[in-house]
């Protein structure tokens, strides 16, 4: 339990780690929404040229991972995915602050991120750490949650 963590910037061999830890994150949800969530369909190899991906490390062990990309003033977390053996030890809020860290390097105003209405907890998480609910968006097969925060005072 007390690895030392590390945090890296991915590069294009990390792909085939980034699908294995992203599926184990995420099929808790399959059930709850009738489907593979859609960080369950990417391609991580195109993923991996598009966008910024950090893992984090416990140990040797890839135990979570953050995605991220500009997107006009804020920073898109396109994904935020923590293995389940190693959840409840904090990385995913370790890995939101990187992203926040990450705006206000880049001066964006702040971060935003979308989830699935039947995420509930995950929801919950995100507006414990200063995420406002700005929309829903219904699409044929889910409710998307649009939430932001603002990193300018």
């Amino acid at each position: 339990m007390d690895d030392p963590v590390s945090i890296r910037p991915a590069n294009d061999t990390d792909a085939g780690a980034i699908h294995a830890l992203t599926h184990a994150a995420y099929a808790k949800w399959v059930e709850v929404a009738g489907r593979l969530p859609l960080p369950m369909t990417v391609d991580y190899a195109q993923a991996l040229r598009a966008h910024r991906f950090d893992l984090l490390y416990a140990g040797e062990a890839l135990a979570a991972l953050i995605e991220t990309t500009p997107e006009a003033d804020q920073l898109l977390i396109v994904n935020v995915a923590v293995h389940p053996d190693f959840q409840g030890r904090g990385f995913g809020v370790r890995l939101l602050k990187l992203a926040e860290d990450l705006a206000n390097q880049a001066s964006l105003t702040g971060t935003r991120l979308y989830t699935n209405r039947l995420f509930e907890p995950n929801i919950r998480l995100y507006a414990r750490l200063g995420y406002r609910i700005d929309r829903e968006e219904a699409l044929p097969h889910a409710v998307v949650v649009h939430m932001s925060k603002s990193l300018k005072s």
